[in-house]
């Protein structure tokens, strides 16, 4: 054995003592165990034993620390062959004299000739046994230690006032305790009914007693579910994570004659998405003043439970013009102050670090979330628009008419149409049916407003009042689920000074766009036909969009936004000095009484359908059983099936399963069949709106005398 191995021979003592120690402790730790499993269960069962474990590798870890270099020399020393000089073994070569390194190399052969296991330690023998003994007595006596009993439970005296019958158990004790989720950061509560009010995801435990006692109860939802209450000495409990609003009852087994007991009622509370308020600026769009250099924001966003202490700032810039747009976005981190539940976040944009420039447009979005958990809701605010006018485009006159140079903004939306239609098309998997329809329609309604511009250069008449062209699609502030504004912009001040070089005054003082198409005279036939091809795309586009299918869409976008372009790049419009030319009216007809050709129009008339049969014969059979004239009972199992599946669209769906449970456990009940009829009254479909007749006067009556008379042969 060489001084190589000397580091291998205190490993060797440092397993030994981490191993001695470990078998000492082993009992004491499942002692530990025990006596956290007797007082608190298996969670506390876990915490004693993860503890006792740590306290059991430190104090192993200690005692093997003791074995070093200095521990070894002492017990070579201890041998007479090494001559009080093991120090030596441990020394640099290089700092020893002559004489200590004769002394080393005669003690490096004496040192092979030690065997590895007279330097080892020796067993704690001692301890061993008296950890062991000591470990064992006191599992015994934790293990034959009587278990405490269970205080009584005090619980509330039942409310379902079910009548005694001799043998028939029934519920004579209640108690409901809910836990809310902990983000709420509400406490724990103990409701002495069976109805109540709880926020979602609420832990909810039922703590009953039945006299007499029953083989087995179960709690029975009225969806179905059904929840197996488990018996504790002479109390049945049970447990539940709230995730909607529910209607159950407390079933016993043993009274399958008696009625059912009544129903009772648990509103689960919806935790609502934040709210943000813009507190500045004060509008939607703002223009940049002279010599501003910072646009100051401003929000404030308030939630029922608590908002989140960083919030998102999305910073769009938008450059350029027509359809030749560029967007440059970012997103900035910014941190609220106040209150859990209400914060206000104020940022101040550095204009020149976001490259802001003239006729650029700097579109901001907040978006902030909730402290729900596992899942948080978000919010996003308004788009707010900060907007550096450009230089007013030029014009040129010395011709027959007056040629505008510079396009007016009416083609610069669809583009962000099909971007919506995309960004809507990727989210389709993971958004719920009714939104992502929604959604589609709200574009589809951009698409139509869009198409209605572009139809006023056609001549085609807008819908609704005649307003001013709007002078730029960016002063929209209509805001949808994507964070794109869109809408319809705010008619031009009459106030405004007018002047040369001004589009929209130009237009308001020579364009007439609600016109026949013969009529129209802001484009020139060519570009006309062009445009008439997109508002066909357009519309088709439209078609597809308001039915929830954005992937048919969008080819005819596609197809509208090509022909915009071909549109674009006419670089003139053409406005006529002289009034247009309408057809002559045939006047050849007025007043001569003839009625060649004339026959009547009447369309068929079509049988209405309705998807709401089931509610609508229920009321029928209702309302002879109210008259006294029932032929038939109401289908209350149809009933039943067909509100579930149309529970989103009664507004209190537990207030008419209720009723139908009501009507069902007692049908001679004749308040509980009128209930059952009030609920039903907002439900069914409300009939069309009839046609009055109108009344003719005497010589109406004459003309339709002779118009019957031409129909008879």
């Amino acid at each position: 054995m060489s001084s190589a191995v000397l580091p291998d021979l205190l490993a060797i003592a440092r397993r030994r003592a981490i191993l001695d120690t470990s078998l000492a402790g082993v009992p004491w730790l499942v002692v530990a165990v025990l006596a956290g499993w007797r007082c608190g269960g298996a969670n506390a069962a876990l915490v004693m034993g993860v503890a006792g474990a740590m306290l059991l590798a430190t104090i192993a870890g200690w005692r093997a620390r003791r074995f070093d270099a200095h521990w070894l020399v002492e017990r070579l020393d201890a041998r007479g062959e090494m001559e009080d000089s093991s120090d030596l073994l441990f020394a640099e070569p290089a700092r020893l004299n002559p004489l200590q390194r004769l002394q080393r190399a005669r003690l490096q052969p004496r040192l092979a000739t030690v065997p590895a296991s007279a330097l080892r330690p020796a067993w704690s023998r001692r301890w061993l046994i008296a950890g062991w003994a000591g470990g064992l007595l006191a599992a015994v006596l934790l293990l034959a230690w009587p278990a405490p009993k269970p205080a009584p439970v005090t619980l509330a005296p039942s409310d379902e006032h079910v009548p005694v019958v001799a043998g028939v158990p029934r519920l004579v004790g209640q108690q409901l305790r809910i836990v809310p989720p902990a983000y709420t950061r509400q406490a724990a509560r103990d409701e002495a009914r069976l109805d109540t009010r709880a926020p979602a995801g609420s832990r909810l435990t039922w703590t009953l007693r039945f006299a007499p006692q029953p083989m087995s109860a179960e709690l029975v939802f009225h969806q179905g579910r059904r929840i197996t209450l488990v018996r504790d000495g002479d109390v049945w409990t049970a447990s539940m994570t709230l995730e909607q609003s529910v209607l159950y009852r407390v079933l016993p087994q043993g009274a399958p004659a008696q009625p059912a007991p009544r129903l009772h009622r648990i509103d689960a509370i919806a935790d609502r998405p934040p709210q943000i308020t813009v507190l500045a600026p004060d509008r939607g769009l703002s223009l940049l003043a002279p010599g501003q250099r910072r646009w100051p924001l401003s929000f404030e966003v308030k939630d029922d439970h608590g908002v989140a202490a960083q919030a998102q700032l999305r910073v769009t810039l938008a450059q350029g013009s027509g359809e030749n747009i560029q967007f440059r976005e970012r997103t900035l981190a910014v941190a609220g102050k106040g209150g859990a539940t209400a914060r206000r976040f104020d940022i101040a944009l550095d204009l020149a670090e976001a490259g802001f420039a003239v006729g650029d447009d700097l579109i901001v979005q907040l978006t902030v979330a909730d402290n729900r958990q596992p899942r948080p809701q978000s919010a996003r605010s308004p788009g707010l628009i900060l907007r550096w006018p450009a230089d007013a485009g030029s014009e040129s006159g010395a011709l027959e008419g007056m040629v505008k140079k510079v396009l007016p903004a009416y083609f610069r939306s669809q583009r962000q149409i099909i971007l919506d239609a995309e960004a809507l098309q990727k989210d389709k998997r993971r958004l719920a049916a009714d939104r992502f329809l929604r959604r589609s329609d709200e574009i589809g309604v951009d698409q139509r407003i869009l198409r209605l511009r572009y139809g006023q250069f056609l001549g085609e008449e807008a819908e609704g009042e005649p307003e001013p062209p709007p002078t730029n699609d960016a002063e929209e502030t209509h805001h949808d689920d994507d964070g794109h504004d869109h809408g319809d912009a705010a008619p031009a001040s009459t106030d405004a000074p007018q002047g040369m070089g001004r589009e929209q005054d130009v237009l308001a003082e020579y364009g007439h766009t609600h016109d026949h198409a013969e009529a129209a005279t802001l484009l020139d036939p060519e570009t006309r036909a062009t445009l008439k091809q997109a508002l066909d795309q357009m519309w088709q586009s439209e078609l597809h969009l308001r039915q929830g299918r954005p992937d048919q869409a969008l080819p005819f976008a596609y197809k509208a936004l090509g022909y915009i372009k071909e549109v674009q790049q006419a670089s003139r419009i053409y406005l006529a000095r002289v009034g247009p030319e309408l057809p002559p009216i045939d006047e050849s007809r007025r007043l001569t009484g003839k009625r060649d050709g004339l026959a009547r129009r009447e369309l068929a008339i079509a049988p209405a359908t309705t998807g709401d049969a089931v509610p609508a014969a229920a009321w029928k059979a209702l309302e002879e059983a109210a008259r006294g004239t029932e032929s038939s009972a109401p289908d209350l199992d149809a009933l039943q099936r067909w509100l579930r599946d149309n529970e989103t669209r009664v507004a209190d769906p537990l207030s008419l399963f209720a009723a139908i449970d009501a009507v069902r456990g007692d049908p001679a009940c004749v308040a509980c069949r009128q209930r059952l009829r009030e609920r039903l009254w907002p439900v069914l479909a409300r009939p069309p709106a009839q046609v009055q007749r109108r009344a003719a006067d005497a010589a109406g009556e004459r003309y339709l005398d002779a118009l019957r008379r031409e129909r008879t042969p």
